[in-house]
């Protein structure tokens, strides 16, 4: 492997690695909080909506830094997480299919492509304006 390809998948680890861990660690404060159950998301669709609102903005600042740290081709790296994404919400939707509604874990796995694009432009337009 030549070191553009272990930068791009380097960049692609960032970002699911700060996916990851902030999902993780943002359910864990709500759940020490009692605003979440810690075993369940059959909870008020308001709440799995705030859920999903932070996964996005959390995913949305993921697929940034990808594309920020990527050697090349900003946009192809986070979309290439997006389809991480894509790939893994499938399967947890399918997995975790119990543990909440079906329509919760099935609008993560399809969203993922578009916040991933969304993070991929918010760093090409930053780049754009900062060179402007």
């Amino acid at each position: 492997m030549n070191k553009t390809t272990i930068k791009s998948i380097g960049a692609v680890l960032a970002g699911l690695i700060f996916i990851v861990v902030t999902h993780t660690a943002m359910d864990a404060v709500l759940q020490g909080a009692g605003v979440l159950p810690k075993d369940n998301l059959f909870v008020a669709t308001g709440l799995i909506l705030i859920v999903i609102g932070y996964r996005a903005v959390l995913s949305c600042i993921g697929c940034y830094l990808t594309a920020k740290l990527a050697p090349h081709s900003p946009m192809k790296h986070a979309l290439m997480l997006g389809l991480i994404g894509l790939v893994l919400g499938s399967i947890g939707a399918i997995a975790a299919a119990n543990l909440g509604p079906g329509w919760y874990a099935w609008t993560l796995a399809v969203i993922a492509l578009p916040i991933a694009w969304l993070g991929g432009r918010l760093y090409e337009l930053r780049k754009t304006v900062k060179h402007a």
